[in-house]
């Protein structure tokens, strides 16, 4: 049995190779019960409170940390062994990059579920998440590149030739990419600022519809006629931009024109008429009804009130409902509602005498 235990395979006896291979056994039973046991119960009661971060950290060790274990387990039990400096330096370099790898994983969760924490404070919950997918997409990458910087360093590479040479590399795309670089500096420019989010329907230059995505590059939104218009982040931060979404409520002007035959009695009358349809709508605030002046082929009269909606079809249909009724009014009253006319006055001359003709 001695002998058994002192055969050697790679430079290292049995014995050492079978109490490397009991302190990776070992381990990983202490992980599993660890996780079986602790973790599982933890996670059960941080499911019944209304604090997100102890599900998360809860989540991560789980997902993260318990990897790393694992492999640190392996990777520790190998110093029972005489490995080469070599085997030792792979074996190093291979741990490092995992540990790298897991740990990026975290700060990258990390930094997610925090935007997503701050976006969920907010109104439109779900549109502002998916405008914010661009933010997390480039704040990852830097966080990455950063984190395997770290890694080449501790790696025993020279960062700093590498750092000169991406500087000098990338002085060389940004000025190749000024456009793609603008829309994505405007981006982030849509995304602080908020002048419009995804749900909002905006009028620009001649366009007009609803913003479906909000990219690094390019904003897509959907027109009244159905197509997807493209524009880029920077065509639409220095356009002028109505944003209907943000409408408190609409204020509406509107003239009516009656003929002049009309008698000054009943032209006293209109406005308050016309006043009192509009006052029986609800969620209709009434400015004002005015006599505005004498048209060319109408005696004009002005109104204004506000719809305390900012919703399209409920101002179409209180604006057709008033419409309706003061035509209706109007017509039980007798008053005849003006449109362009002209009076022809023809004059006829003295007859010639015959004898003048003649």
């Amino acid at each position: 049995m001695k002998k058994l235990l002192e055969y050697r395979f790679l430079d290292n006896s049995l014995y050492s190779w079978l109490v490397a291979l009991g302190i990776i056994i070992g381990s990983f039973i202490i992980i599993k019960l660890f996780s079986f046991l602790i973790l599982r119960r933890i996670k059960a009661h941080s499911l019944k409170t209304t604090n997100i971060w102890d599900d998360f950290i809860i989540d991560s060790v789980d997902r993260f940390v318990i990897p790393i274990l694992y492999f640190g387990a392996i990777f520790f039990s190998t110093y029972y062994l005489q490995l080469t400096v070599k085997s030792r330096s792979v074996l190093h370099a291979g741990y490092l990059i995992i540990c790298t790898f897991f740990i990026l994983r975290i700060i990258s969760s990390a930094f997610k579920r925090l935007v997503s924490a701050f976006v969920k404070r907010k109104s439109n919950a779900e549109g502002k998440i998916e405008q914010a997918n661009g933010l997390i997409i480039v704040v990852n990458i830097l966080i990455w590149f950063v984190g395997f910087l770290f890694l080449f360093d501790n790696l025993g590479y020279d960062v700093t030739t590498l750092l000169a040479g991406l500087g000098i590399g990338g002085i060389a795309i940004a000025l190749a990419a000024q456009a793609i670089l603008g829309d994505l500096f405007n981006y982030f420019v849509i995304f602080f600022d908020r002048p419009f989010e995804i749900g909002d329907f905006i009028i620009v230059d001649d366009k007009s519809g609803t913003i479906e995505q909000i990219g690094i590059k390019t904003t897509r939104i959907r027109t009244l006629g159905g197509e997807q218009l493209i524009c880029s982040n920077t065509d639409l931060t220095n356009a002028r931009v109505h944003n209907y979404k943000r409408l408190e409520r609409r204020r509406i002007a509107f003239q009516i024109g009656v003929t002049y035959q009309t008698s000054s009695s009943r032209l006293k009358q209109i406005p308050q008429m016309v006043k009192a349809i509009i006052e029986s709508q609800s969620e209709i605030d009434y400015e004002r009804g005015n006599f505005s002046g004498f048209g060319d082929s109408s005696l004009n009269f002005e109104f204004v009130y506000h719809v305390l909606s900012t919703d399209f079809a409920f101002y179409m249909d209180k604006q057709e409902k008033i419409y309706f009724e003061i035509y209706s009014l109007f017509e039980q009253c007798g008053i005849e509602f003006a449109y362009p006319t002209r009076t022809l006055f023809i004059k006829s001359e003295e007859s010639i005498p015959d004898e003048v003709l003649n």
